[in-house]
């Protein structure tokens, strides 16, 4: 660098010089009212500590404002196509959008060829230090934010409509807020920007030249954008995203200078909870079953959750949900759910816990191990996981918000070979934001393999559209997807291959006659026929288990099972009803289990979840505590389920863990006392 502040290169980007010098990276300080986020957020997020000194050795130049679409498609000329999509930055002088790091990185060599000086991405360190150019408040402009330079500031649902004040596109021209000490425009909430960085945590060193760790999934992007809350757009604010995503939050701006040389980088020495000492190879006694196979077993419930009420972030103890579920080839039992403050927030995050299996005594350990982070997109809502395991790699998907909010998702997919020890990195499986991407517990493979990936269509949004279920598939293990076109009427369905090929599926929220939808399809998923199932009709906090059990008893062999809800009180006219050891019909409620050896014609065997104990009070989802007994049970939750080599099914709720075999599910249960 020469020593003038700036210099306009010949795309006319202003390259402003930023000078050597030392500052404290991330915040650990009380918030200003205005940027705290629903009384929730006091101190900032978790991955913003420690806060840590850190040193840049040389000064570098930083482009003035992000790039524009002039400026970029000066390099790549087909990048015109993507002007205007979703109604995003359609002028010459906007922020270029719809850019992966990949591509901001082949734009940052196209431009060091072309002007024959060094242009790169900033790192993480130089793009705080340049935003905060001196200062240690939230934003370079104090503890809050000038109201002209707020975006379309909110939690924004858009391109799903929930409130047409906010959900909407917005323009994106460069270079209109104030600029900050040293002349830079932008760095509060135009468009997230590309950092050279791999994203990881923050350790307690000072740091020369940081360049964060050497692998990872997510690139960090900085700065925030429109449609965000301007807590977001904080100086310390971390973000990423996958180094292949494109979509209409994220851009970048050019750094100028050499690749800045690190005292030492920043590779974390530790690994998740969820990961340690797993044994990947699978034990002898894996068979083995809890009892006599022709004995019914029944346990439960078991916590799972098991975070501690005040714990605020990675994990939170404030709302725990949504669990995909999988029985590991080495026989352990892992659940991945959603913890969170509130479900549309960026802080949402998936967690883990694992049960695992004893070799020593043949069963698994009587309790969960306590939780750890699964999968967190920074700042991103990771919403609606699920797990599968195909008796030798698991597979975890889940749905990839650009921002907050479940509205538009895009889709991952994650495997392991060593019962979850380690994983592959994420890869985008869906790559486009849209409503028919939220995984749901409830993977399975078709007889010639097909893979099927249950995905919610949200219902509501300016097109009315009714929800329901898509289903996309996979024919060659999961390396490529395609959306059967077909919708299978209600949310959260469960799905089975029934015995002649056809597909069958019920869900929630489109119930037919007052009962749960019953959809069929002959054509995998294309198209499906509806009519009422025997089944009550679930509600918000509910979802069920569809599933082909394996086992043979007196009545049949490899039947489905059906794990639902009955909503109505005991006292109800439409009550669901049981028929007990002694022959009496009787009503219940709650969470029940019913099997069906004729796929699904008849279902002669219904049950509680549930111990056939006293009644009592057991804690549930969020540690509200609920009425279990003989005739009630657990009577809310997101419900996962998998069958166990040895033939045991377990269930797990929002909360809790139930168990049992084929023999306990065909065992009337006990009559009431007289």
């Amino acid at each position: 660098m020469t020593d003038v502040t700036k210099y306009t290169n010949s795309l006319g980007m202003v390259i402003r010089q930023i000078p050597s010098g030392r500052f404290l990276m991330g915040n650990d300080r009380p918030l200003a009212d205005e940027i705290v986020r629903l009384g929730h957020w006091r101190y900032g997020d978790v991955d913003e500590r420690p806060v840590h000194w850190v040193k840049i050795t040389e000064s570098f130049g930083l482009s003035e404002t992000p790039v524009t679409n002039a400026q970029y498609e000066q390099f790549d000329p087909s990048h015109r196509e993507s002007r205007g999509k979703m109604g995003f930055s359609t002028e010459d002088d906007e922020a270029v959008v719809f850019v992966s790091w990949y591509d901001a990185v082949r734009f940052c060599a196209w431009l060091s060829e072309r002007e024959g000086k060094p242009y790169r991405l900033p790192t993480e360190a130089e793009w705080e230090y340049a935003c905060r150019a001196g200062t240690t408040t939230a934003y370079h402009t104090g503890d809050a934010l000038p109201p002209d330079s707020l975006i379309n500031a909110g939690i924004v649902w858009y391109p799903t409509v929930r409130n047409p004040d906010i959900d909407h596109p917005v323009l994106l021209p460069v270079g209109k807020t104030p600029a900050n000490a040293w002349g830079l425009r932008d760095m509060h909430g135009l468009v997230e920007e590309w950092c050279s960085d791999w994203y990881g945590e923050y350790e307690e060193h000072v740091y020369v030249n940081p360049v964060g760790p050497t692998f990872g999934d997510f690139r960090v992007t900085r700065g925030g954008s429109h449609s965000t809350e301007a807590y977001y757009l904080r100086s310390a604010n971390r973000s990423g995203c996958l180094p292949d995503e494109r979509h209409w939050y994220v851009g970048f701006r050019v750094a100028m200078g050499e690749d800045p040389q690190p005292a030492r980088v920043r590779n974390p020495d530790w690994i998740a909870r969820h990961q340690w000492n797993v044994i990947s190879t699978v034990p002898e006694s894996i068979e083995k079953g809890p009892d006599d196979d022709d004995s019914p077993y029944f346990a439960g419930p078991l916590e799972y959750v098991n975070i501690p009420h005040d714990s605020f972030g990675p994990l939170y103890g404030t709302h725990n949900h949504d669990p995909g579920f999988a029985v590991c080839p080495n026989g352990d039992l892992l659940a991945i759910w959603y913890t969170c403050v509130e479900e549309p927030g960026r802080e949402l995050g998936i967690a883990a816990a694992r049960r695992r299996f004893d070799r020593a005594s043949g069963a698994l350990q009587p309790k969960w191990d306590e939780p750890s982070i699964f999968w967190d997109a920074p700042d991103k809502n990771d919403h609606a996981p699920a797990l599968w395991s195909d008796g030798s790699r698991l597979y975890h998907f889940n749905g990839l918000s650009a921002g907050a909010t479940w509205g538009p998702l895009a889709t991952i997919l994650r495997t392991s070979d060593d019962s979850g020890a380690t994983w592959s990195p994420a890869r985008l499986i869906i790559p486009e934001y849209g409503p028919r991407h939220m995984p749901i517990a409830g993977v399975f493979a078709l007889r010639d393999g097909t893979i099927v990936l249950p995905c919610d269509t949200p219902g509501g949004g300016k097109e009315g559209v009714e929800p329901g279920t898509a289903l996309w598939l996979s024919e060659d293990h999961g390396e490529t997807w395609y959306d059967a076109g077909g919708t299978i009427a209600g949310i959260h369905a469960g799905v089975v291959e029934l015995a002649d090929g056809s597909l069958l599926a019920y869900g929630r929220g489109r119930d037919i006659d007052g009962m749960m939808a019953r959809s069929v399809s002959d054509d995998r998923g294309k198209t499906w026929q509806y009519d009422a199932s025997p089944f009550p009709g679930i509600r918000s906090g509910q979802r069920i288990v569809l599933m082909r059990m394996k086992g043979t008893c007196e009545h049949g062999s490899d039947p489905l099972l059906l794990v639902s809800f009955a909503k109505e009180p005991l006292d109800s006219p439409n009550a669901f009803h049981i028929i007990d050891q002694s022959g009496a019909k009787r009503p219940i409620t709650g969470m029940f289990a019913a099997v069906s050896f004729d796929d699904g014609k008849t279902w002669p065997f219904a049950r509680p979840v549930s111990d056939d104990g006293p009644d009592r009070l057991i804690a549930c989802m969020d540690r509200r505590t609920q009425r279990v007994g003989r005739s009630h049970a657990e009577w809310n939750g997101y419900l996962a389920g998998a069958q166990a080599v040895n033939g045991v099914v377990h269930v797990i709720s929002s909360w809790n863990e139930y168990a049992f075999n084929l023999a306990w599910l065909c065992e009337r249960p006990p009559a009431l006392a007289s």
